[in-house]
């Protein structure tokens, strides 16, 4: 199927548009949407209908529409205080934000933390911040895209390695030296999880900076909710933690924890700090609601793993590969972008509805469809996902996945003595 840009834009932009554009563009839509999807949109399908069995969101612990959150801030919104709009960097005395920046400080256990417009622009901000030209940053390759842009932004060098590969890791470090290490404490493609102390132990022994993503862990793990970290008693150790609050705080918001000293100068160097306005004080008002409610509720943290390690095991036993998987985070690793399409169609058509992945949230052939598991998911729906995974598996060509025969092939290999 031939499809161009011209399809989509009206006469007006086809004359604004320089002819380099054009051709980038006419290649997507021609040759990815056209050809390899066949004229459909590969990440949006149906509209998912009231039966529909959902695993598309990140709200885990399923609060966002609490009533309690909603009071809170329809309470703000109606008694003030009344919004500054004006960058954070110039916010001055006991604000809302900063009360709940050292609340959630004292939460994961830091010294000082630092609210941000988004888990991205927290990321970008504090790399930008804390790295200089030629600077190493080692990188594990299923890393957040918001980290990889923060050493763009920053002008360093990043050195990646191989996911979770502790060894590729070091040779890492002995060429290139110290410099500053990032890692997501759970992958949000696969689920998997950072071998945390190892992987602070081996930093610090390169003398290296240490960052970690709790952005899917943060309210989900950990005591209370208060992440990896804080629950393998690394907080003193690890000298920066990042966190997307649109996971399970449900909020327009990141987050950045840190030594305080350090908060003053990201203030004052972090760009995207600079220049965004700070968050609104009804935005303020429901995280601060929410961190009660995932301080009080260990039921919901309970609720989540037992689904999640139902439904996991359930797709094992039928011969899907989410081995990597350790998380409410389940992939169901297709490959190729034409079987992940068929492959959410199929799922789909039987009302159960997960998130694509591809290029470039994944590596190019290594498409997925994500289940994003939640605490309010009942056994009943978990037993129907499980059902109609059983039986598209020929339909979707489960067997010839390449992650299928790489499951195959490790369950083969003899054991090292």
């Amino acid at each position: 199927m031939n499809i161009k840009a011209d399809m989509f834009l009206s006469g007006h932009s086809q004359k604004k548009f320089p002819a380099f554009l054009r051709e980038r563009m006419d290649h997507f839509f021609n040759e990815r949407w056209g050809k390899l999807w066949g004229g459909k949109h590969l990440l949006r399908g149906d509209v998912p209908g009231e039966d529909a069995i959902q695993m598309i969101s990140n709200d885990y612990l399923s609060v966002a529409s609490h009533p309690d959150i909603i009071a809170a801030q329809v309470e703000c919104l109606r008694t003030g205080p009344a919004s500054v709009m004006m960058s954070g960097s110039l916010m001055r005395g006991d604000t809302p934000q900063r009360r709940f920046e050292k609340r959630m400080a004292e939460y994961v256990g830091y010294e000082a933390a630092i609210l941000c417009q988004s888990g991205y622009a927290a990321n970008v901000g504090l790399i930008q911040s804390i790295t200089e030209t030629g600077m190493p940053v080692y990188m594990d390759m299923n890393a957040h895209a918001s980290l990889w842009e923060g050493v763009r932004s920053g002008g360093a060098s990043v050195r990646p390695f191989r996911h979770n590969d502790l060894r590729h890791l070091e040779r890492q470090m002995e060429r290139y030296g110290p410099g500053l290490l990032c890692v997501d404490s759970v992958y949000s493609t696969t689920g998997s999880l950072c071998h945390l102390c190892d992987v602070v132990a081996l930093a610090e022994h390169h003398d290296c900076m240490i960052l970690v993503d709790e952005s899917h862990s943060l309210g989900t793990h950990g005591p209370s909710g208060a992440g990896l970290v804080r629950e393998l008693g690394l907080q003193h150790r690890v000298h920066f933690v990042t966190a997307s609050l649109a996971k399970a705080f449900c909020g327009r918001a990141g987050l950045i924890l840190c030594p305080r000293q350090f908060s003053e100068y990201f203030w004052m160097t972090s760009l995207p700090a600079i220049f965004s306005s700070c968050l609104l004080p009804a935005e303020i008002a429901g995280l601060d609601t929410t961190l009660d409610i995932i301080v009080r509720d260990e039921w919901r943290r309970e609720m989540l793993h037992a689904n999640a390690d139902y439904l996991r095991e359930g797709l094992s036993e039928l011969g899907y590969n989410v081995t990597a998987s350790d998380s409410q985070i389940v992939s169901l690793e297709a490959g190729a972008e034409d079987v992940t399409l068929l492959l959410r169609e199929a799922l789909e058509k039987h009302k159960v509805f997960g998130s694509v992945f591809c290029a470039p949230a994944t590596a190019k052939g290594r498409s997925m469809v994500r289940f994003s598991v939640n605490a309010a998911l009942t056994r009943g729906q978990l037993d129907h996902v499980l059902r109609v995974c059983e039986s598209v598996r020929e339909e979707v060509g489960m067997s010839e996945w390449p992650s299928t025969l790489r499951l195959e092939r490790d369950m083969t290999k003899p054991e090292v003595a």
